[in-house]
């Protein structure tokens, strides 16, 4: 039986968003949300949320194969979209955290 390595890199990014500039938000966000997943052979996984009870705040989860992996996603056209839009529509871009994903 052989078991396969399914550790991953996860990076978590969660912005505070301004007043009234959720959608607006939400829209640069899908488009590099669903451009890393159709795009990047190495990015296995990457979602938006919205935590219960924080109507200003995004929580991106993002999963990749590996650093490198994460690290070509860095020089992409739809990241460069993205943090082309979204300085005007947020309060703060908080710490982003990276970590290594043990299970699945």
């Amino acid at each position: 039986m052989t078991t396969l390595n399914n550790k991953a890199f996860v990076v978590i990014a969660e912005f505070q968003v301004k007043p009234g500039k959720l959608a607006a938000f939400l829209e640069a966000a899908r488009d590099d949300a669903k451009h890393s997943v159709a795009d990047e052979p190495g990015c296995r996984q990457f979602d938006v949320i919205c935590p219960e009870g924080s109507d200003d705040t995004v929580v991106f989860y993002e999963v990749y194969d590996s650093r490198a992996a994460f690290d070509a996603h860095l020089e992409t056209p739809h990241l460069g979209r993205f943090r082309e839009a979204f300085p005007p529509l947020i309060v703060e871009e908080r710490p982003v955290r990276f970590s290594a994903r043990q299970y699945p």
